[in-house]
């Protein structure tokens, strides 16, 4: 795997001098800037041939300009191929104009709007929320589900709600690892992966995982869940770096996402760790 050409379909990149953050103030360990540079020396070693930014979380306000700095960013360096910015997806119609620029975009192949801090669960079943996702399809963009196990069965009606929109679920929808708590996750990941032609990350293990102290074994059952649901056809490899540094580092995580995988043959790995990516994106 060492010699295998992969793609990062989850990278952050932020400039807490250019556009503000307020949820980094969380966390001091990331509490700074990371750019391209601070990437390619986390990834020493490893040929990382193509990225795909997900949005950062700067304020919502802000979220045109953070298109614009990594659009300049990708102007620099090619391998920066597509970018998955944040959209008022929760203000249904009054979403559709930017989405419609968005669709004549090239970099832009979907929208991530976080449903994981949302206290109500049912917050995705908002008239609005679902016009947005509806609004998606529409324009051929996917939506990128980051929640907690507590939002699938509200998630899994918004699913079914829009037949018309692809989802891929991030970070294989936050399991409670450091709990060992597989059910009810494990339930309704099968039931999101029956739901349609839809995708997920295996990405963020190790945040869900003792940050400290986990290891390989804390977060087998969990990846070997997600192989058997989605198979090698339906999941994508991603970093979640710099978010993931609270846990690992971006090689501890990507050797120990090699092993999790060793069950697999090379073309089944390959799919998982760049041919997926490249379909599903529209690379």
């Amino acid at each position: 795997m060492e010699n295998l050409s992969i793609i990062d379909s989850h990278i952050h990149l932020w400039d807490i001098q250019h556009l503000d953050y307020p949820w980094l103030s969380q966390f001091p360990e990331i509490n700074r800037t990371f750019l391209l540079p601070d990437y390619d020396i986390a990834t020493a070693g490893q040929l990382v041939e193509k990225m795909i930014f997900v949005q950062a979380e700067c304020k919502p306000s802000h979220f045109l300009k953070e298109i614009e700095w990594v659009e300049a960013l990708a102007q620099k360096d090619k391998r920066l191929v597509a970018i998955i910015p944040w959209a008022p997806i929760h203000t249904g119609n009054a979403a559709a104009e930017v989405l419609e620029q968005f669709a004549q975009n090239p970099k832009i192949k979907g929208v991530r709007q976080l449903i994981q801090p949302e206290e109500d669960i049912n917050f995705c079943l908002r008239p609005d929320f679902i016009e947005g996702i509806k609004l998606l399809g529409k324009n051929n963009l996917h939506f990128e589900l980051t929640i907690n196990p507590n939002h699938f069965p509200a998630v899994l009606k918004l699913v079914e709600k829009c037949p018309d929109t692809r989802f891929i679920l991030n970070h294989i929808g936050n399991p409670n690892i450091i709990k060992n708590q597989l059910q009810p996750w494990k339930q309704h990941l099968k039931a999101f992966a029956c739901s349609g032609i839809h995708y997920c990350k295996f990405s963020n293990l190790v945040c869900n995982a003792n940050l400290e102290h986990w290891h390989i074994d804390d977060l087998k059952p969990y990846s070997d869940t997600v192989i058997d649901v989605f198979g090698p056809e339906k999941l994508i490899w991603g970093s979640d770096w710099p978010h993931a540094l609270r846990a690992s580092s971006w090689s501890k995580w990507f050797k120990t996402a090699v092993f999790l995988t060793e069950g697999l043959n090379e073309k089944e790995r390959a799919k998982i760790f760049r041919t997926n990516a490249i379909r599903f994106y529209n690379l």
